[in-house]
């Protein structure tokens, strides 16, 4: 077991709980990160490969992600050990289970993340009703059916070509996980005008100068298939999706793709982090060394959580978006602002507004963290 105390500051985590039970082969963590502006908020991610260290990380971004987007809720993040495609028997019971042994965790909300989806989040709605991200036969919003972070990124990009050398009519872009985030970024940038000429999944890249459709490369997943089926372009491997020069790059998928030791390889204008944390502080240093303008993840793709924070309070699809395209354009425009009159990382800048919120926050409180 990872030593969690060598995570902690004076933001948090506040808990941290282990979930074993060998006999259904549940293995899965919960990370409360801060609840000084209400219960925490956070997906529940399903991958063999996550870790103590991945679900702090991701708790942490969810504090700030909800601080900056001036939402009632704090930072939490739970993960399960496990293939996402896995029988649905086996998922569902999985899932349920961890529910149910999650269930005195009143400060945890549950919610859809990479492996996860609305009829996940039915299910944990069974067991303990602590939920969002539900289909609309259960009065949610789908945010991935709607493209809530998607929605969301094309404002960012919006916002964010104010301080760049390009406009979005006739730009390239590249998206890292053509999965629902992916899919909808996409969808949305293509009809103002970009083009998608680089697309990455689980099981490759495709690649066309003259521009994929979005539409048919969607059809593509939903008949199981991969982007690299799509009938024209060059078939790469996975990781070549890096290689594709563009004016917008938008990593969908896993942490940390971009790192010190490829970032190199990427040739592109702007980086609109779609995913949670895809990027590592030294590889974000080395994009803004080279005048790669790069939005970070709690900024960027927050339009999922602010869709899942109104569900929570019973709004309609028309508020959520019109509180996602406002949010997201005024946290934009006065990250980037700060980073370019103080010449600092956006990052940097990102984490000032929102730990600024959350600070003040915790000295309204007793307790700071509860």
């Amino acid at each position: 077991m990872e030593n969690v105390f060598k995570f902690a500051d004076e933001l948090g985590p506040l808990k941290v709980i282990h979930v074993y039970e060998p006999s259904i082969d549940l293995k899965g963590i919960l990370v409360i990160d801060n609840v000084a502006t209400g219960p925490s908020i956070g997906g529940v991610r399903l991958a063999p490969d996550v870790s103590t260290k991945e679900c702090f990380r991701l708790a942490r971004a969810m504090t700030l992600k909800n601080a900056a987007a001036e939402l009632p809720h704090g930072g939490g993040k739970a993960v399960l050990f496990g293939d996402p495609k896995m029988p649905k028997s086996d998922k569902e019971r999985l899932i349920r289970a961890f529910a149910c042994s999650l269930r005195e965790a009143e400060q945890y909300i549950f919610a859809p993340d990479m492996g996860t989806d609305e009829e996940s989040m039915a299910w944990v709605k069974d067991e303990i009703g602590r939920v969002v991200g539900l289909p609309r036969e259960l009065g949610g919003i789908p945010l991935d059916e709607i493209g809530a972070t998607g929605w969301g990124i094309s404002h960012v990009v919006d916002v964010a070509l104010r301080f760049c050398d390009f406009e979005l009519a006739g730009a390239r872009i590249v998206v890292q996980g053509f999965g629902a985030v992916g899919y909808h970024a996409a969808r949305f940038l293509t009809d103002k005008g970009a083009v998608l000429v680089g697309a990455a999944d689980s099981h490759g890249t495709i690649h066309r100068p003259g521009g994929l459709n979005v539409e048919t490369l969607s059809t593509l997943k939903q008949q199981g298939k991969s982007v690299v089926d799509y009938p024209e372009g060059e078939r790469l491997e996975r990781e070549s999706i890096i290689d594709i020069p563009c004016d917008i790059w938008i990593p969908a998928a896993r942490p940390d793709v971009i790192r010190e030791d490829n970032v190199q390889r990427l040739k592109t204008k702007l980086v609109i982090e779609g995913a949670n944390i895809p990027a590592t502080l030294e590889a974000e240093k080395y994009l803004h060394a080279h005048g790669v303008l790069c939005v970070p993840d709690f900024i960027a793709n927050a339009g999922g959580v602010i869709c899942a924070a109104m569900e929570y309070q019973g709004a309609n699809e028309s508020l959520v978006f019109q509180a996602i395209e406002e949010k997201l354009r005024r946290n934009t425009e006065a990250v980037l602002k700060e980073a370019k009159n103080q010449q600092k990382l956006p990052r940097e800048a990102a984490v000032d507004l929102a730990s600024r919120r959350v600070r003040k926050t915790m000295g309204l409180r007793r307790w700071s963290l509860f």
